[in-house]
């Protein structure tokens, strides 16, 4: 029984600081969603919402509730929550369900309104939560990605002046993106220039908390042909894994190593892309575009290496060569990533998937990448798992 489901529309609210409550971001984006894939709310049959912990009860059951705000019509709900992979289980959830045969349509949908500053854990004290100890430790999310660019750079020469350039990059491919929160091209001096966080990355190294709405409109291959659309994108695989026994490098939120004496050491975050190119049936080779992690310039190359999209240590040399621009060997992060977005947290695996929608229907303007067909999203949700989705027309 094939799992692929085929993509009919996709929307996003502009991500910003706006101040709404999530449900607006929500309703906005499902309804772009809705008219591009030219399906009827009152046919959708599912709606999957990404959840998120700080929009208290509503958020807690973002499917009812965002099938409540575009008006009761008896669809199924579900809600998802996996951090900052919550957009991708909540795809998985309706890939499955339509799978299973129990609806021929569903909605995914995904909205945050963030607050000002950091993202730090919810209020209390939770001595067995490890996030909120890592928290109390003083392991912030930019002090946890400083540690990942200083292992970069002694491990394979990078250099603060290659982390600037990604942000570059990404400046430069956001920057027509009309959804984008940051729209300013950047350049490295401006970079150098910016106070620092968490030493070696800087502020624009570091992705800023956003609020920002996204979802799709997804369907079973049937449904695709009877509307006509059986050339549409489809979502071919969807991978979260966690990590195994022994883990090669200290994954959030855990605050140590497992022993590697006994065993070979992985990492869930190479691991992901392996089960996902193999449930698609292509190989890392086969992609033409990719929307990846980016919460700091430096992981951003890590993530270009976990896909498989270049050899372990060689990414900052991709990025040199202008490999990773729009234009060059293998476009990454075409939408401007997460540093022209900021975390907006349920909503930004779905995001990534909406642009490789776009890209891969040539509708993505100024920022296209000629004759995609393939493309690949990674994401990390920092509670030992993750994200990695694929999309092939």
């Amino acid at each position: 029984m094939s799992t692929a489901v085929h993509i009919l529309g996709a929307g996003m609210h502009p991500w910003g600081k706006w101040g709404h409550h999530f449900t607006r971001y929500g309703v906005f984006a499902a309804r772009a969603a809705l008219a591009e894939s030219g399906v009827d709310w009152r046919d959708v049959g599912f709606v999957s919402g990404a959840a998120t912990v700080r929009c208290g009860y509503p958020g807690y059951v973002a499917g009812a509730t965002f099938a409540q705000a575009l008006g009761w019509q008896g669809a199924q709900v579900h809600t998802s929550y996996a951090a900052c992979a919550s957009g991708a289980q909540a795809l998985n959830a309706a890939r499955a369900k339509i799978a299973a045969g129990e609806c021929e349509v569903a909605l995914v949908v995904g909205a945050d309104t963030t607050p000002k500053g950091f993202l730090k854990p919810n209020a209390g004290e939770r001595p067995d939560d490890p996030d909120w100890v890592r928290f109390r430790l003083g392991i912030t999310n930019p002090t946890y990605f400083a540690l990942y660019a200083r292992r970069r750079m002694a491990l394979y020469g990078d250099t603060v002046e290659d982390f600037a350039q990604v942000k570059v990059k990404n400046a430069a491919h956001g920057a027509d993106n009309e959804r984008a929160r940051y729209r300013k091209r950047f350049t490295a001096e401006d970079v150098a220039n910016s106070p620092t966080v968490a030493d070696p990355l800087r502020l624009m190294d570091v992705c800023a908390t956003s609020d920002g709405g996204a979802a799709l409109v997804v369907c079973s291959a049937d449904y695709a042909r009877r509307m006509g659309r059986a050339d549409s994108p489809r979502v071919a695989a969807i991978s979260t894994a966690t990590p195994t026994f022994a883990s090669s490098t200290v994954e959030m939120p855990d605050l140590a190593t497992d022993s590697a004496a006994s065993a070979e050491p992985h990492a869930f975050r190479a691991t992901m892309p392996r089960a996902a190119f193999e449930q698609a049936g292509i190989g890392p080779e086969d992609v033409d575009v990719a929307e990846v992690y980016d919460l700091s310039t430096a992981l951003e190359l890590d993530w270009m290496e976990d896909l498989g999209l270049c050899p372990r240590g060689e990414a900052a040399q991709w990025l040199r060569r202008g490999d990773t621009a729009i234009g060059g060997k293998l476009p990454v992060n075409p939408s401007g990533g997460l540093a022209c977005f900021g975390e907006a947290v349920p909503a930004q695996a779905i995001a990534q998937v909406c642009e490789l929608h776009w890209q891969l229907t040539g509708t993505s303007g100024s920022r296209q990448i000629e004759g995609a067909r393939v493309g690949v999203t990674a994401n990390q949700g920092l509670f030992g798992h993750g994200s990695c989705v694929i999309v092939q027309r």
